[in-house]
């Protein structure tokens, strides 16, 4: 039996959290003695605290933990692999908006190290306005929150392309997102991830956009916000008004494309003249 000071030097948890896990539930000690009080824990309880201790590091919450930790073993170790597949997809989302950021950061300091403005890349956009034919899409709309955003993108396009391959559809056009949100959310965006097709099938849609303002962004895609400002200033000035909810057609592949600032994407914003 290790006293609780032993046990908390051994898991390099102080015994503060160890009384209030206990308080919680999730992990007692082993024994208590009754006269005064003084607290132990098993040699096998020291693999279940270093289980807590590493699935905290992923940022699984107590009580997901305590409800995985009360399971049978062949239930436990079902829903460990999927608390940790969330997990994972989780961080690699973190790590795809992470590493877009350095990008974007690293072009700002470069623009600002030339004497230029962080937005110096968005002062030549053109607007032009478009008549957007109605075509059919193959759609995926989903709440998504701002972390999953970017991988989601290529999560929910490779689900779209899987169909379109098994039902021998055939692809007319780049991936493409509408947003249908109407405000920022903090829990998420809702956005439909859409493929143009030629066949209209059970899962597809008419999406007929009409006349559009559309602006081609070389760049990251944390500049769109930036295009959609330079398009609402249009708005204003040309006296036109926004009718159905934005898009963006992705020209090129990310994946393929490799650097942020290479990306191509064709930002739109259906219009009619007020």
């Amino acid at each position: 039996m290790l006293s609780i000071g032993e046990f908390s030097k051994i898991c390099q948890v102080s015994t503060k959290t160890l009384r209030y896990y206990a308080e919680i539930g999730l992990i007692n000690p082993e024994e208590i003695n009754p006269e005064n009080g003084y607290r132990y824990y098993s040699i096998k309880q020291l693999e279940t605290m270093l289980l807590i201790n590493r699935l905290k590091a992923y940022e699984i919450s107590l009580e997901e933990i305590k409800a995985l930790l009360q399971l049978e073993k062949d239930q436990f170790e079902e829903k460990l692999i999927v608390l940790l597949n969330k997990k994972k997809y989780e961080i690699q989302a973190k790590l795809t908006v992470y590493d877009m950021m350095l990008q974007q950061l690293s072009n700002d300091m470069q623009n600002l190290q030339k004497g230029e403005s962080v937005f110096s890349n968005l002062k030549d956009l053109d607007i032009m306005l478009v008549e957007v034919p109605a075509i059919y899409i193959l759609s995926i709309r989903k709440l998504v929150s701002i972390e999953e955003c970017n991988l989601g993108y290529e999560v929910l396009f490779n689900q779209l392309h899987k169909r379109i391959s098994e039902d021998g559809l055939t692809m007319i056009g780049p991936p493409m997102t509408i947003y249908h949100s109407e405000e920022y959310l903090f829990e998420g965006y809702d956005i439909e991830f859409a493929i143009p097709v030629k066949e209209y099938v059970t899962g597809t849609k008419d999406f007929n956009p009409g006349l559009c303002i559309k602006t081609r962004l070389k760049g990251a895609y944390s500049e769109i916000t930036s295009v959609y400002a330079k398009q609402h200033e249009w708005l204003e000035q040309e006296k036109y008004c926004v009718t159905k909810p934005p898009f963006d057609v992705y020209i090129t592949n990310p994946r393929e494309t490799g650097r942020s600032k290479d990306f191509i994407t064709d930002v739109y914003l259906p219009v009619k003249k007020i």
